[in-house]
């Protein structure tokens, strides 16, 4: 099925975007928001497997990827918010599904929150409602690492040397457990590392997933899950990030909240288990259109 890319513009930059099907059928597309901040839309690619039954979106935040990266923006939930109004709008995208993973769930529930029309569904995949939590259970996670791995993430973090070498590689130990854990190289990921932001995501989360210095310190939606009245899909890997503490106050926070969890994932159940996940979620999207 033939894909078209090209871009929105937003606050006087360029967006891009690529989508799979035909945006002027009456079928429902699904409008997909990519983790980070700055991680970019690679891994999504398996969800183009939808494209048979609806339209496919996908999009390059402002400041990662293919879009623009200005360097006179000053980076908060705001910023993003209000570009993905923006992708609807100019996509004429009225109804969708919304699916985000990680902080692209974060930025999901902020649209919906910000009291967005036309959401068919909602899709909160590997994600989470409160950020101090994420830090805690990150921690733990790192915690259980092993005790040459965690010396050397102690000694760096001490001295703030974040971007030495030898900190990054101690990181993957990590992310092999947790962020994926399936074969490599893998094209997806290493497309996305390739044009990744590390400076908005220093600017809105901080060094790692346990250190929050950045503007999204304190972020919380517990208090207004109850607001969500949409039909919702929490779904995350067996082995994830969002562990179940986290993603037990999706569900239990959001009136009629299913949730799918996909044994052999982590945090990319995308990439890890593709076939399942869209199993999972297209039946989640025909079963809510019926």
């Amino acid at each position: 099925m033939k894909a078209r890319e090209g871009y929105v513009e937003f606050r006087g930059y360029r967006t891009w975007y690529r989508f799979v099907g035909d945006l002027n059928t009456p079928v429902t597309p699904l409008l997909a928001l990519h983790g980070g901040p700055g991680s970019t839309h690679h891994y999504f690619a398996p969800l183009e497997g939808l494209a048979a039954e609806r339209p496919v979106v996908l999009y390059d935040q402002i400041g990662c990827g293919k879009s623009d990266r200005p360097a006179d923006i000053d980076w908060s939930v705001d910023v993003f918010r209000d570009e993905v109004a923006a992708v609807r709008d100019q996509l004429g995208l009225e109804w969708i599904h919304l699916l985000g993973t990680s902080w692209g769930g974060m930025l999901a529930q902020e649209h919906v929150l910000a009291g967005a029309q036309g959401i068919v569904t909602l899709t909160l995949s590997s994600t989470l409602a409160n950020l101090a939590l994420w830090n805690e259970e990150q921690l733990r996670l790192r915690d259980a690492l092993p005790p040459d791995v965690i010396e050397v993430l102690d000694r760096h973090e001490q001295a703030g040397t974040y971007d030495d070498p030898e900190y990054e590689e101690a990181m993957e130990a990590y992310f092999d457990r947790h962020f994926y854990r399936g074969p490599k190289p893998r094209a997806e990921l290493d497309a996305m590392a390739a044009e990744k932001a590390t400076d908005v995501y220093r600017a809105m989360q901080g060094p790692n997933e346990w250190t929050t210095t950045g503007t999204l310190k304190g972020w919380d939606t517990r208090d207004r899950l109850r607001e969500i009245d949409v039909p919702t899909l929490v779904v995350r890997g067996r082995h994830d990030m969002c562990t179940e503490p986290i993603a037990a106050e999706l569900v239990a926070g959001i009136r009629g909240a299913r949730e799918a969890v996909l044994d052999h994932s982590s945090h990319t159940p995308v990439l890890e288990e593709p076939d399942r996940y869209l199993e999972v979620v297209g039946q989640f999207l025909r079963d809510a259109e019926a």
